[in-house]
């Protein structure tokens, strides 16, 4: 299995915090040792960063920790390969461009046997999960259209992934940059940061981050994991089944808005 990390209005604090609070997690403090990747959305285009080795030593990782990057949404994957070889065409979160837009993808979870049908998009590499995407983005690209409403979208979504759930196990993290499309199958919990803050602590590594000294009144950061980065806060925990919708750090759609 691997590990997900997903944030949305972030600032660079908050960004490099918990960046490294899931990095120790790849191959020092857990096993998920098997490549790390990053996508941080910049506007209209997509910063990515990609490394075969443990995240935990990785010299890129330390560039990333330490380098102050401001992207609305973020989303990171630590690998434990079980389904492909350990290579950069295997290394989450993967991309690719749908009407205009540059779409991220990262899932934590294995569909055995899963064969999508053939499509506009092709996995380069051999994991399932990026037939997984392949699969969603030629099922949007046939179903809907280029000004469909976000709610059209979400329902597509929302379908696929319980249809995939039903398969095996499917923990996803999906944007396109002006939305950030959570679900849950079996693990994921988010926490929204918010005036007033105060102190966090890293439970994967010595770093205690003092978020008031550091951030706006107006700031509103929220991060979703598989499993809680820090030992002092209250988390929410997602119910398998469970899916929201994220924009500039607040849930905007969940169930009972479809």
């Amino acid at each position: 299995m691997c590990e997900l990390l997903a944030m949305s209005a972030n600032t660079p604090t908050d960004l490099c915090f918990s960046f490294t609070g899931l990095t120790r997690r790849g191959g020092e403090t857990g096993p998920h040792k098997d490549g790390w990747g990053v996508a941080f959305y910049e506007g209209k285009g997509v910063r990515c960063f990609h490394d075969v080795g443990a995240s935990a030593s990785s010299r890129i990782a330390e560039v990333v920790q330490t380098h102050p990057i401001k992207s609305e949404v973020a989303i990171c994957h630590i690998r434990q390969a079980n389904v492909g070889r350990i290579c950069l065409a295997n290394t989450h979160p993967f991309t690719r461009e749908l009407w205009g837009r540059y779409w991220v993808f990262a899932h934590n979870g294995q569909l055995s046997g899963f064969s999508p049908d053939p499509g506009f998009y092709e996995p380069v590499g051999t994991t399932d999960s990026e037939a997984l995407f392949c699969d969603i983005l030629n099922h949007l690209r046939q179903h809907c259209d280029r000004d469909a409403p976000t709610e059209e979208l979400v329902r597509q979504l929302v379908e696929l992934s319980r249809t995939y759930a039903r398969e095996g196990v499917f923990n996803l993290l999906l944007s396109n940059g002006d939305w950030l499309f959570t679900y849950c199958s079996t693990k994921m919990a988010c926490i929204t940061r918010r005036a007033p803050f105060g102190p966090a602590r890293l439970k994967d590594a010595d770093m205690v981050v003092d978020f008031e000294s550091e951030t706006t009144p107006d700031d509103v950061v929220s991060v979703i994991v598989t499993e809680p980065l820090t030992s002092d806060e209250t988390w929410d925990i997602y119910q398998p089944g469970e899916w929201r919708l994220w924009r500039k750090g607040e849930v905007v759609m969940t169930e009972s808005d479809l």
